[in-house]
């Protein structure tokens, strides 16, 4: 099989800001793998929390393990070897993303019907970056009513402190009079125990669902604390990259994020997927600056989870790739072989 790259820089439509930075652009490693006859597509969005800080070094990741891994044939044991030899996730995303995609466009078979998943009928949420209140009153109506999107993640833990969160939360909860929506809230452990206690009981009275990783990844002790007689359940995003992680905090959180680029893909959502069922916890998707490939990946495993936030395409200006449309709410994975994703012609 033939494997190539690709690197197109991606502009936001809006700069995107959490706790920890903003970022309104990123360049994207693309890969395909041809046997031949098909061609599978994957996507890597860069980050130095996911091994690798760009798109080159993602690329030099994924040529150095194919260089002693040439024998890509089966996906499983490419993912395993790959995270043997330490390929950041991120690039592994891209490498076993392209190959179920050629694995799928082989069977003649859209991806999600290949894993043996059905279409998903929970509704994406769109991500509302950390703002000022005047930024937020203005935002909220380009970014929800133009796509007739009700759901909304709503970032917090703001370096300005607390009130500065609440300021901004103030801002959709006045939106939410005029258009009704469901909230949800993402503080990328942005908070400390304290914080995270105050504002998830805050939170639970003003309309919030959920809440997301309310503390810094490595500070997973606090969380017995904030668990117990929690008035709002708890995911975590950053606390949970692999399956092997979810047996150390299932019993202080609700349920798990998982995102492509920190599993390693599809192979690693799967094994997610079927952990955190097992531990009885509700499980959600995530994105991280992706194009609609790597979201019609996401797709293809998303109608077992009962939370999907599948966005980042829709903030891309342009966005140069077409698949997972949105219809109704949904990132729907499209009835074709393979993902559905690819470049625009």
């Amino acid at each position: 099989m033939q494997v190539a790259y690709r690197i197109v820089y991606l502009k936001k439509l809006f700069p995107l800001r959490i706790s920890r930075g903003v970022r309104d652009g990123q360049h994207n490693l693309f890969v395909s793998i041809t046997d031949g006859a098909h061609t599978g597509w994957g996507e890597t969005s860069p980050g130095a929390s996911e091994g690798a800080a760009t798109a080159e070094e993602a690329q030099n990741h994924l040529e150095r393990f194919l260089n002693e891994y040439p024998d890509i044939s089966s996906v499983q044991a490419t993912y395993d070897a790959a995270r043997e030899a330490n390929v950041a996730p991120c690039a592994l995303a891209a490498l076993d993303i392209a190959l179920w995609d050629l694995q799928a466009k082989k069977a003649q078979m859209p991806l999600y019907q290949l894993l043996g998943m059905q279409k998903p009928t929970q509704p994406t949420s769109i991500t509302l970056g950390i703002m000022t209140p005047e930024e937020a009153r203005e935002r909220l109506p380009l970014i929800l009513e133009k796509m007739g999107i009700k759901t909304l993640k709503v970032k917090l833990g703001s370096n300005d402190g607390i009130e500065a969160d609440k300021a901004m939360y103030r801002e959709v909860l006045d939106y939410h009079k005029k258009y009704p929506i469901a909230i949800r809230v993402d503080a990328n452990g942005g908070w400390n125990v304290e914080e995270a206690r105050h504002m998830m009981a805050w939170l639970a009275e003003n309309q919030c669902e959920y809440v997301e990783q309310p503390l810094k990844e490595g500070n997973e002790d606090g969380l017995p604390y904030l668990f117990k007689n929690r008035p709002l359940p708890i995911f975590v995003d950053e606390s949970c990259r692999f399956a092997s992680d979810i047996p150390k905090w299932a019993s202080h959180v609700d349920g798990v994020n998982l995102k492509l680029m920190k599993c390693g893909g599809i192979t690693g959502a799967l094994r997610i997927i079927a952990t955190a069922k097992a531990h009885g916890l509700k499980t959600m998707i995530g994105c991280m600056g992706e194009t609609s490939i790597s979201i019609a990946a996401g797709a293809a495993v998303s109608g077992v989870l009962d939370h999907i936030d599948l966005d980042s395409h829709l903030n891309l200006y342009p966005n140069p790739c077409e698949g997972a449309p949105l219809l109704d709410q949904i990132t729907t994975p499209l009835d074709v072989p393979g993902h559905g994703g690819k470049f625009k012609s």
